[in-house]
């Protein structure tokens, strides 16, 4: 009889060893499938420009906001110290690598190889064109694994991009022109979408660092207007390594000679009425190193001698403590695309004064419903910035209505694409 019961309890305690080892197999599996997502991201083009600065936080932002168990890694094209520092004060999850990328599409720094490995998935994120094809040559080279471009203008597709291209897991493009030169080669689908420009999910500020400057500037917050100047081409032959024949320098060099007066007296126009309607104070910033040194020459020295004494300098900064600036800022009117931009994600509203050379990504802003805040400056003269600037200060709550009414897709934008990128893993 206890030989029965022996045999009885053996078989019962063997069938629960095999059921909990079932079990753990089980759970096993379940948890392997549901691992954490580790993003490897491509970014941070240059440290010159604090709209191209923006980028990658706000990416991150995204990322982390619709993703929030995902690991991130930072491929970093960039290795300025201040804008490294910037990323790891705000982020302090993300791991910044650097490495540049062989004519064979090899990596030589043993942190990317390891990202190879470690990364699910590799995505491109926003930028003036696929400005890491070769990060993403090295990892199509080196992997198996999927890639994808989030928050991109493409604007032009050769020989070498195309194949990328129709290989992406995903393509985002951050204005709807992109969308158009995509399917002119063929490439369309649910994986081809819109998703704007990243710097509309900026969330990181310097508020101390802004605070100081306001107070010894006696700038009062949204008393003053932010006023950005721009040229027609970016001269970067000038404080850059680039590789321009000398008929494109000459070009270059010209097309700004010839606009430069005549874009920049139609803001003029609109400073001059803010100071002499308001008695308030303008602030002239930059969003590129060089504009510092046009701002004299464009922005001030021909002003007035009643509005002079309104107007405050800001040197080359960092894009916390602009954003923090802007966030103070009664309106920001700029010749650049991402200060107005960065403004709109603190909900202050802004004007685009888009100068026609400054590629297709200025659609982003009619593809949000921004039809109101962008002005085309050579279908544009200074009475009709004046007369909006005008109905801004008249109707202040009505006017962060309407920017607030049109970032309200974000949301829903950004998670929608996120969720499809996570689709891609499943």
């Amino acid at each position: 009889m206890k030989n029965i019961s022996r045999r009885l309890w053996i078989k019962k305690t063997s069938i629960l060893t095999v059921g909990l080892a079932g079990s753990f197999a089980h759970i096993a599996a379940f948890a392997k499938k549901q691992k954490s997502l580790t993003i490897l991201l491509v970014s941070g083009w240059q440290d010159v420009n604090i709209g191209d600065i923006a980028h990658t936080p706000g990416l991150l932002h995204v990322l982390q906001t619709f993703l929030p168990d995902a690991t991130i890694i930072l491929w970093k094209r960039s290795n300025g110290e201040d804008v490294k520092e910037l990323l790891n004060r705000n982020f302090p999850k993300v791991k910044i690598i650097y490495g540049g990328v062989d004519q064979d599409k090899n990596v030589s720094n043993p942190e990317i190889t390891e990202a190879f490995t470690k990364a699910d998935i590799m995505i491109h994120g926003s930028g003036p064109s696929v400005v890491g094809q070769q990060n993403l040559e090295a990892w199509i080279k080196a992997t198996k694994k999927p890639y994808g471009i989030f928050g991109t203008t493409i604007q032009n597709i050769d020989k070498t991009l195309q194949p990328i291209l129709e290989k992406a897991a995903f393509i985002y493009t951050r204005e709807t022109e992109s969308l158009k030169v995509l399917e002119g080669v063929g490439i369309k689908g649910k994986h081809v979408a819109f998703a704007p420009d990243a710097t509309f999910y900026l969330n990181i500020f310097n508020d101390k660092k802004a605070s100081d400057f306001i107070s010894e500037n006696k700038l009062e917050s949204k008393k003053f207007i932010c006023v950005i100047p721009r040229l027609r081409y970016t001269p970067y032959h000038q404080f850059a390594k680039v590789n321009w024949s000398e008929e494109h320098i000459e070009k270059v060099m010209r097309v700004n000679a010839e606009n430069k007066e005549k874009d920049h007296a139609k803001l003029r126009e609109a400073m001059i009425a803010w100071v002499r309607e308001t008695g308030n104070k303008i602030l002239v910033c930059p969003e590129m190193t060089y504009q510092v040194d046009i701002m004299d020459e464009l922005l001030i020295d021909p002003l007035p001698d009643d509005v002079k004494p309104f107007v405050v300098k800001r040197g080359y900064w960092l894009t916390d403590e602009a954003a923090s600036v802007y966030a103070k800022a009664h309106t920001v009117l700029s010749f650049e695309c991402h200060s107005p931009i960065m403004a709109a994600s603190s909900g202050v509203p802004f004007f685009y004064l888009r100068q026609p050379e400054d590629t297709i990504k200025g659609q982003m802003y009619y593809d949000l419903g921004f039809n109101d805040w962008i002005f085309e400056i050579d279908k544009t003269d200074g009475k009709q910035i004046t007369a909006r600037l005008r109905e801004v200060w008249t109707n202040y709550e009505g006017a962060k209505a309407e920017i607030a009414k049109s970032m309200k897709d974000l949301d829903q934008l950004y998670k929608e694409r996120t969720a499809y990128v996570k689709k891609v893993l499943t």
